[in-house]
C-alpha cells in the first residue's frame, strides 16, 4: 500500500516533462518557441504540431482572414472550382509532414496523462496559433501551462504567459500616440500596458545558445575556421512595410562593404529567402570575383549558425529583428544597415539597440580588426526563468531531460 502512495506522490508532483509546441510553419516563430524550449531543458520532449492555411492560388489574399475562416472558404471554391487557378496548393513537403494542430486532441491527452506525465506545456508563437493555443488551455485549464510568444494583440488572460519584445508596446508611448489619427487609437493595439502575465524582451527568443553554436563551430571548422582573419559576415534579409530596402540600400551597402574590404581578412554573405533577386543580383555581380568575398547561393546546408559561431563581426540589414537578436547574442560587433528607414515599433527596436550598444550603424567607416563590447543580449534564457518563476507560483517545475 505504501508503494502506491509513494507511486501516486510521484506522479503528482507537478513536473513538466513533455512539452507540445503550436507552430505556422514559418522558421522565424518555430525557431522562438524551440529555442523557448530548449532554454528550459525540454528539447527531447517536443512534440511539434502545426497550424496552416490554404497555400496557392487566390489564398494569398485571404491570410488577413482568421485560419478556421480562411479553411472553410477554401473549401468551398474548391468545391465549385476543382483543378483550377484557385485551388490550394501546399507545395512545403516539410509542413504536410507535420501534424495538424487539433485542439481537442491535444487537450484530451493532456488530461488523459496528466497523472501519467504531469502537466503539459504548450508554447506557441505566431497570431495563427493563437486559437487552437488558448482552445488547448480552455479544453485542458487544470493540466496544461500555456506560453504565447509574441503579442496576441488582446485577451491577455488567456494565457498563462505572454512573451513578447518591447517594442511591441511602442503605440502606448507618447511619441507613438502623436503619429495616430484620434479616430483610429481604439484600433491600434495592445490597448493597455503589459500586466503580470507578461515577460517583456528586447528582441526575439532564438535557437542560438552557447550548446549550439559549439555545436556548430564544430559542423563548419573545416570550411570556416581557416579562413583569412577577421571574418566579417554580412546577412541580407528583405523589404516589410516598416522597413523597407530596395536597390539604392543596395548600391550602398556595395560602397561600404569595398570601403572595409582592406581590414576584413574574408567577407561571407548570406541572402535570405526574402532577398528579391534585384538586391541579391546587385552584390553577386560587384563581389563575385572578389577572390575576399564568399557568397552562399542558397545550394547546401545554410551556413547561418556556423557564420554566427566564427564570424568576428556583423553587418545586417535592419528588417530582420531574428537575424539582430541572433548575432547580438554573440557579444561580437554588430552592424545595421537601414535602420534610419525604419518606422513605427521597428525603428523603436533599432534605437533600443543602439542605446544598449548592442549594435552600431554601419557607415562604411569602420575597422573589422578592431573589436568592441558589450553585454550580449540573454532574452531566450531570462524569459526560460520567468517562465520557471510562473510555473513555481502554480506549484509546477520542470523536469529537464
Amino acid at each position: 500500500m505504501e508503494w502506491k502512495k509513494r507511486a501516486m506522490s510521484e506522479m503528482l508532483d507537478g513536473a513538466i516533462r513533455r512539452v507540445v509546441v503550436i507552430g505556422n510553419g514559418f522558421a522565424g516563430a518555430e525557431n522562438q518557441s524551440i529555442g523557448l524550449v530548449r532554454a528550459l531543458g525540454l528539447s527531447k520532449r517536443i512534440s511539434l504540431y502545426r497550424v496552416t492555411r490554404p497555400q496557392g492560388g487566390i489564398n494569398r489574399w485571404f491570410k488577413w482572414l482568421p485560419v478556421s475562416i480562411h479553411k472553410k472558404l477554401d473549401s468551398f471554391i474548391r468545391r465549385i472550382y476543382g483543378n483550377s487557378r484557385f485551388q490550394s496548393l501546399n507545395q512545403n513537403n516539410a509542413i504536410s509532414n507535420v501534424l495538424e494542430a487539433d485542439a481537442y486532441g491535444i487537450a484530451m491527452m493532456a488530461r488523459e496523462k496528466f497523472y501519467e506525465d504531469g502537466p503539459l506545456l504548450v508554447v506557441a508563437s505566431g497570431r495563427d496559433t493563437i486559437s487552437v493555443a488558448t482552445s488547448i488551455k480552455r479544453l485542458a485549464l487544470e493540466n496544461v501551462f500555456l506560453v504565447q510568444i509574441q503579442h496576441p494583440r488582446f485577451l491577455l488572460n488567456r494565457f498563462d504567459l505572454v512573451i513578447t519584445p518591447r517594442h511591441d508596446y511602442y503605440p502606448l508611448t507618447p511619441h507613438a500616440q502623436q503619429q495616430i489619427p484620434w479616430f483610429l487609437r481604439r484600433w491600434v493595439t495592445p490597448w493597455e500596458p503589459p500586466g503580470r502575465n507578461v515577460v517583456l524582451t528586447v528582441g526575439a527568443l532564438h535557437q542560438a545558445d552557447s550548446a549550439a553554436l559549439r555545436v556548430a563551430a564544430s559542423a563548419w571548422h573545416d570550411e570556416l575556421a581557416t579562413l583569412p582573419k577577421p571574418l566579417l559576415v554580412v546577412n541580407i534579409g528583405g523589404p516589410t512595410g516598416n522597413c523597407p530596402s530596395g536597390v539604392d540600400l543596395a548600391k550602398n551597402l556595395v560602397v561600404m562593404l569595398q570601403n572595409v574590404l582592406w581590414s576584413c581578412g574574408t567577407v561571407r554573405i548570406s541572402f535570405s529567402r526574402r532577398t528579391p533577386a534585384k538586391i541579391s543580383k546587385i552584390l553577386v555581380k560587384e563581389f563575385s570575383t572578389n577572390p575576399k568575398v564568399q557568397i552562399w547561393d542558397g545550394e547546401g546546408p545554410n551556413p547561418h549558425m556556423g557564420h554566427l559561431a566564427w564570424a568576428d563581426a556583423f553587418v545586417i540589414t535592419a528588417d530582420s529583428v531574428s537575424m539582430l537578436s541572433e548575432a547580438c547574442s554573440t557579444g561580437k560587433p554588430v552592424y545595421v544597415i537601414g535602420a534610419e528607414l525604419c518606422t513605427w515599433k521597428f525603428a523603436d527596436f533599432q534605437n533600443s539597440l543602439q542605446k544598449q550598444g548592442v549594435a552600431r550603424p554601419f557607415t562604411g567607416m569602420e575597422n573589422i580588426t578592431e573589436s568592441w563590447y558589450y553585454s550580449p543580449l540573454n532574452d531566450t534564457a531570462e524569459a526560460a526563468t520567468q517562465v520557471i518563476a510562473a510555473l513555481a507560483q502554480r506549484g509546477w517545475t520542470i523536469r529537464a531531460q
